[in-house]
């Protein structure tokens, strides 16, 4: 966030130092108000490219072998171009080939989802999905698996067929 912060003041101070240049070159016949205009245009235009770039940017820096599963656009009042065009601003992704599996239970699959936010740090949630029932439980404190793989302390949340989180994990292994 700092860096950024920091991104938007050069491309302030770059913009402005530009038109100062073509005021110069035009023999201050343009009007000197312009250049910070062009600072505070850049520094606007840095700041809207940044959020609409920030997905694609952690997308592509994923490793290999991650499916992003969901993502959540975000419109604001504040922005009313995100009404035109929102921009993602989370999204969670999942490594269906790092999936655990009890050999009691093949149609539970563990895996460790990844909830990645804007201005958020890193978050990584343990969750066991039941491909043959539908169902996800997230393991959170008070959680315990029994030898037999069985899970103890879970609450069970029901889950669309096509659920992508579901799809991605439980169709890895027919794929």
């Amino acid at each position: 966030m700092f860096l950024e912060l920091i991104a938007t003041f050069v491309a302030g101070v770059a913009a402005g130092g530009i038109v100062l240049g073509l005021v110069k070159l035009t023999g201050n016949r343009l009007p000197r108000a312009l250049i910070p205009i062009g600072a505070g245009l850049a520094m606007i235009g840095f700041a809207i490219w940044s959020e609409y770039n920030w997905f694609p940017r952690n997308v592509a820096n994923l490793p290999e072998g991650h499916v992003v599963v969901r993502t959540n656009e975000s419109r604001s009042v504040l922005r009313p171009w995100t009404f035109v065009a929102p921009f993602v601003d989370r999204f969670v992704s999942v490594q269906p080939s790092a999936a655990l599996t009890h050999p009691d239970r093949p149609d539970e699959r563990l895996v460790e989802v990844f909830v990645f936010g804007r201005w958020a740090p890193l978050a990584r949630v343990p969750v066991l999905l039941d491909c043959a029932e539908s169902r996800r439980a997230d393991l959170i404190d008070g959680t315990e698996f029994a030898a037999d793989g069985t899970i103890e302390g879970a609450e069970w949340i029901a889950l669309e067929d096509s659920d992508p989180l579901l799809r991605a994990v439980c169709d890895a292994d027919a794929g």
